[in-house]
C-alpha cells in the first residue's frame, strides 16, 4: 500500500539523517572550527556561502523536473540520462567559470582562490549527485536514496575524524583539510550514484544534443523559476533588517533574528525530507490515477502533529532553552522566537501540498503563489521593520508564509478535485486546544524543573496524538480513504 511505503521510507529517510547529520554539525562542523580557529573558520563560512549564490546555474531546476518526469516515464531514463550528463556538465562549467571570475573581480587572494576553486568544485559534485538522487527516488528506489542523502556526510566524518583524532600527522590541522575531504567524500558519493544509476538505464554515451538540452532547459525553467521565488521570499528578511535599520541597530538586529531563525531552520529540514518521498510518489500516483487521499491524509497528519507539537513546546519552554544556547540579548531572541517559530506550520503545510501542485504540473499558479508570497513580505517588511526591529521582520514571515499555505491548500482543493474537508479537522482543532491547555498548566502550576516538565509535555502531546487519531499505527499501515 502506498501510504504504509511512504511511512516506512520516510521513517528511514528521518532516522539516517538524524543519526548522521547531528554527529555531522555537532561534532565534525565544531570539532574543525575549535580546531582552525573562528578566524579561518570564517574564512571558509563566507567562501561557501559566496559559492552558494550561484548554485542555480548548476541545476536550473533540472533535478526537480527529472524528479517528476521520470516518475511518470521510467522508459525515458536512459535517454534523459544521456542528454541531461551533458547538459550538467556544460551548466557545471558555465558555473565554474562565473564563480571564479566573480572571485577574481572583487579581490579574492590566492588562499581565497584556493578554497574558492575546491569549494566550487564540491558545489558542482554536490548538485550532479541530487540530480543522479533524482533518478533513483523517481524511480521509487527510496531506501536506496534514503542511504545516499548520508553518504557524503558519513564519508567526511569517517575522513575529518581521522585527520582531527587520528594523531597521522604532526601539523596541525588546516582548512584546507576540511574542503579536500568534501571533495574526496563527493568524489566517492558520486561514483556510488552514478554506478547505482547506470545499473538501472544500462551503459549510456553523453550526446552532444542541443536541441534536447534547450527542451529540457524549457522544460525546468519553471522549477527554477518557482525555486528562485521561494528563495527570495523565505530568505529575503534578514538582508531587509539590515537595510531598513539604521547602522547603530542593523548588525544587533540581524544577530537576534539570524539566533531565533535557527532552530526554525532545523524543524524545517525535518519536514523537508517529506517533499523528497513525496514528489516522485505523488507524480506516480498522479500518472497511474491512484488515489492520493490516503497518502495525503498520512502526510499532513504525521506533519502537523510535528509542527504544532514543535511550536507549542518551543513557544512555551523559549526562554529555557534559548537560555541554554545562548549568552547574550535571550529576552530580545526570546520574543521574536515565538513569532518565528510558529512558521514550521504553513511550511510543513507546504511541503505536502506545494510538492502535490509540483506533482501535478501546477507551475504557473505555484509561481503566481509565490509572486503573492514576495509581495506580502515587502510590503510588510517595509511597514514593520522600521518600527518593530527584527521583531516586525517574524510578524512578515508569518504571515507570508501562512498566506502561501492557505493559497496553496485552497488550489489543490480546487483544482486535484480531492476535497480536503474529510481530513479530520476536528480532531486537529481539538488536539491543538488540549495540548496548549496542558503545556501551559505544565509551566505555570508545576513544581518541576523545567527539563523534566519539558519532557512530560511531550509523553502528553504523544499521548494526544493518539487519542485523537492525528498518529494512528492502524491509519498509517491499513488506511484506504477515497478522496
Amino acid at each position: 500500500m502506498k501510504q504504509r511505503d511512504f511511512v516506512i521510507n520516510l521513517t528511514i529517510l528521518i532516522a539516517l539523517n538524524l543519526i548522521i547529520k547531528p554527529f555531522w554539525i555537532l561534532g565534525i562542523d565544531v570539532g574543525v572550527q575549535n580546531r582552525v580557529g573562528t578566524a579561518d573558520y570564517g574564512l571558509y563560512f563566507a567562501i561557501f556561502n559566496f559559492t552558494y549564490l550561484f548554485n542555480m546555474l548548476l541545476d536550473m531546476g533540472i533535478a526537480n523536473f527529472n524528479n517528476r518526469n521520470i516518475a511518470r516515464h521510467s522508459h525515458l531514463l536512459k535517454k534523459h540520462f544521456s542528454g541531461i550528463f551533458q547538459l550538467k556538465l556544460f551548466l557545471g562549467i558555465g558555473y565554474l567559470i562565473v564563480t571564479f571570475f566573480v572571485g577574481l573581480m572583487i579581490g579574492y587572494n590566492h588562499l581565497q582562490l584556493k578554497l574558492l576553486f575546491w569549494t566550487a568544485i564540491n558545489q558542482f559534485l554536490n548538485a550532479f549527485i541530487l540530480y543522479l538522487r533524482s533518478n533513483i527516488s523517481a524511480l521509487q528506489r527510496f531506501k536506496t536514496d534514503s542511504l545516499l542523502s548520508v553518504l557524503d556526510k558519513l564519508l567526511m566524518i569517517v575522513i575529518c575524524s581521522i585527520l582531527l583524532w587520528g594523531n597521522i600527522t604532526e601539523k596541525p590541522f588546516k582548512i584546507e583539510w576540511f574542503v579536500y575531504s568534501q571533495t574526496v567524500s563527493y568524489v566517492i558519493s558520486f561514483i556510488v550514484c552514478i554506478s547505482i544509476v547506470l545499473r538501472y538505464s544500462g551503459w549510456v554515451k553523453p550526446k552532444n544534443n542541443w536541441l534536447f538540452s534547450i527542451m529540457i532547459l524549457k522544460k525546468s525553467l519553471p522549477f527554477a523559476v518557482l525555486y528562485l521565488l521561494m528563495a527570495f521570499y523565505c530568505r529575503i528578511d534578514s538582508v531587509m533588517i539590515e537595510r531598513l535599520l539604521p547602522a547603530s541597530l542593523a548588525n544587533i538586529q540581524t544577530g537576534i533574528y539570524a539566533s531565533a531563525f535557527r532552530l526554525l531552520d532545523a524543524l524545517v529540514m525535518i519536514a523537508y525530507l517529506f517533499s523528497v518521498i513525496l514528489l516522485p510518489l505523488f507524480s506516480k500516483m498522479l500518472k497511474t490515477k491512484e488515489d492520493i487521499f490516503p497518502v495525503i491524509k498520512t502526510s499532513f497528519s504525521l506533519l502537523f502533529f510535528f509542527s504544532v507539537t514543535a511550536s507549542v513546546i518551543l513557544i512555551f519552554y523559549a526562554h529555557f532553552l534559548l537560555d541554554l544556547l545562548y549568552r547574550q540579548h535571550v529576552d530580545e531572541i526570546a520574543v521574536v522566537f515565538k513569532i518565528l517559530i510558529p512558521c514550521v506550520i504553513p511550511l510543513s503545510f507546504t511541503y505536502v501540498f506545494g510538492t502535490l501542485l509540483t506533482a501535478n504540473g501546477n507551475m504557473k499558479w505555484l509561481n503566481i503563489i509565490s509572486l503573492i508570497g514576495i509581495a506580502v513580505n515587502l510590503l510588510l517588511n517595509f511597514l514593520l521593520i522600521p518600527r518593530f526591529n527584527a521583531a516586525g521582520a517574524a510578524i512578515t514571515s508569518l504571515s507570508a508564509q501562512s498566506t502561501v499555505a492557505f493559497i496553496q491548500v485552497f488550489i489543490v482543493n480546487k483544482k486535484l478535485n480531492c476535497s480536503l474537508f474529510r481530513l479530520p479537522w476536528f480532531n486537529y482543532a481539538m488536539y491543538l486546544l488540549l495540548l496548549v491547555i496542558s503545556v501551559f498548566m505544565m509551566v505555570k502550576f508545576t513544581p518541576l524543573q523545567p527539563i523534566y516538565s519539558l519532557i512530560i509535555s511531550l509523553l502528553i502531546a504523544l499521548a494526544l496524538g493518539f487519542i485523537f487519531r492525528i498518529i494512528s499505527i492502524k491509519n498509517l499501515v491499513f488506511s484506504e480513504e477515497k478522496c
